[in-house]
């Protein structure tokens, strides 16, 4: 490369007295030579491959679909597979109809109207046979309504209600076929309901709600079931006992072993010893005669 850059500087010169000097030509072939080496070199350069590093071609995404976890439906029996007619939607399903009783979608909206209808009533019913009995623990509720001295004739009173509930449940059906057309009220027409699921009316009937609404309406309606459940023990143990619940209660935490239901009825091979009825199978109010039989006896085996 030196000798390259000599002879770039001697190419004008040389050119204007080639004719006149001789002493020159040695450079001159060592020009040449020169010249020869780097066209080699370049044509060396040039015959080799030149590495280029190219970018690898774009892909499309590939796409990869979405797992959203979901926690598991709470079901009566972990694992089973509930009916097709109970998707999760009402308050309380846990998938648990053995007879397909809710297989027709009319029927089924029916049915769970009149559970939480049932359900309001019996949480209504335990706890004022709980607090009659802190307060007049004398008193049996299960033959208290007997004892009081009414103004007037049971038979009216009988009568008014059954007029009465008759109407309001009624209203209640046609509120279930058409949601929302019972919402005026038919008496003071000045005021209605605001549109409302069947059974939730709101309104003057829930001035505030105290938390999540979908929350509190599966509350209630475990609370409602375990009250049914609750008023049936209730019967079923003043039938056996005579006694509140309570005091039926207090009599088995205070004897464990010898007050429980295995020591009121006992089944062996052969033989079967069922409770005794503890209340009278009649009472007499206001000159009418009320059967009263232990219904639970039939249960027994």
């Amino acid at each position: 490369f030196a000798q390259a850059h000599w002879c770039r500087h001697r190419s004008q010169p040389l050119a204007a007295s080639t004719a006149r000097t001789q002493p020159i030509s040695a450079p001159v072939s060592l020009c040449k030579m020169a010249a020869t080496m780097l066209s080699g070199r370049a044509s060396l350069l040039g015959s080799t491959p030149a590495i280029t590093r190219t970018a690898a071609p774009l892909r499309a995404p590939i796409a990869v679909p979405s797992v959203r976890t979901q926690a598991a439906r709470p079901m009566w029996l972990p694992g089973s597979e509930p009916p097709a007619h109970l998707d999760g939607s009402l308050p309380g399903d846990f998938g648990w109809d053995p007879l397909g009783l809710g297989a027709n979608k009319e029927r089924l909206t029916w049915f769970a109207e009149a559970e939480r209808v049932h359900a309001r009533w019996a949480m209504l019913g335990v706890a004022g046979i709980m607090v009659q009995e802190v307060l007049k623990p004398d008193i049996f509720w299960y033959d208290a309504p007997t004892k009081i001295d009414l103004p007037f004739n049971v038979v009216g009173l009988v009568l008014f209600e059954l007029v009465t509930m008759h109407w309001v449940e009624s209203k209640r059906g046609y509120d279930i076929q058409k949601p929302n057309s019972q919402n005026q009220d038919p008496i003071f027409s000045n005021y209605s309901l605001p549109d409302h699921t069947p059974g939730y009316p709101g309104g003057i009937f829930a001035p505030f709600i105290p938390g999540d609404l979908e929350e509190l309406k599966l509350k209630e309606i475990k609370n409602g079931r375990l009250a049914m459940l609750a008023f049936v023990g209730f019967t079923m143990a003043a039938q056996v006992t005579g006694k509140g619940p309570l005091a039926a209660l207090s009599e088995h935490l205070a004897d464990p072993i010898n007050t429980s239901i295995f020591s009121k009825a006992v089944v062996v091979p052969g033989s079967a010893a069922g409770p005794s009825c503890m209340i009278p199978p009649n009472v007499v109010f206001q000159g009418l005669t009320i059967p009263t039989p232990c219904v639970g006896s039939g249960l027994w085996p």
